[in-house]
């Protein structure tokens, strides 16, 4: 018996890009979509770096990167100073030679 849309298994899955990673790169490397917000449900264009590392995981010099819009700066910025992982805040955009993982 085959389903609604005569596929096997139902319907085919809608490509969607992926939310985190899928075109959020920094000075147009690679992507069609300029940097956003981090937040979750965002696509606010990013103002602000918050950088930061898990010291349970990362070297100290190590750092990871979320971009925030002024609205969800200070919320971000709580949800990983309460865990100890933020190290620095900074505006967006970076310097050409900064690393943003």
């Amino acid at each position: 018996m085959q389903s609604p849309g005569g596929f096997p298994r139902g319907r085919p899955a809608r490509t969607v890009p992926p939310r985190h990673g899928g075109g959020r790169t920094i000075h147009g490397v690679a992507g069609d979509l300029p940097p956003q917000c981090s937040a979750k449900g965002c696509r606010a264009p990013a103002a602000w770096q918050l950088r930061w590392n898990n010291p349970k995981l990362h070297e100290p010099s190590y750092r990871k990167t979320w971009l925030a819009c002024p609205e969800h700066r200070d919320h971000l910025s709580e949800f990983l100073a309460a865990r100890g992982f933020l190290r620095e805040v900074v505006p967006f955009p970076a310097p050409p030679d900064a690393l943003i993982s």
